[in-house]
């Protein structure tokens, strides 16, 4: 079994940042992609970055140049560096961890944190 907790999140000024962290506990970190999405009220889930077990990222175009996701796989811990707040930042943010197997089926495997809230004021 896998579980992921968040923390990090609170209350910022737009401009101001923040820095949320995941620890995952369990074995498959190492093998695992791990990513952040994030929901606002309303809102469809959407993702925000994720970081491949190889270091490859990718981002949201809508926060490209200001977050950056980052894993420490000594600590099992993913992190987003989130700068430049804006206000359309506002939302709970969700840990994923994703992984497949092919033996003895095929199968994706999907963990997912509580998730943390995330406020930018204007």
């Amino acid at each position: 079994q896998v579980q992921l907790v968040e923390s990090g999140g609170g209350l910022v000024q737009a401009g101001g940042s923040l820095r949320l962290s995941c620890a995952a506990s369990g074995t498959i970190f190492s093998i695992a992609t791990m990513g952040w999405y994030r929901q606002a009220p309303g809102k469809q889930r959407e993702l925000v970055s994720t970081v491949t077990s190889r270091d490859s990222t990718n981002y949201a175009d809508s926060v490209k140049g200001r977050f950056t996701i980052s894993r420490d796989n000594t600590k099992n811990t993913v992190y987003l560096q989130m700068n430049s707040l804006k206000p359309e930042d506002t939302a709970v943010y969700y840990c994923n961890a994703r992984y497949s197997i092919s033996w003895p089926r095929s199968k994706t495997y999907d963990y997912w944190g509580q998730g943390t809230q995330v406020t930018v004021s204007s």
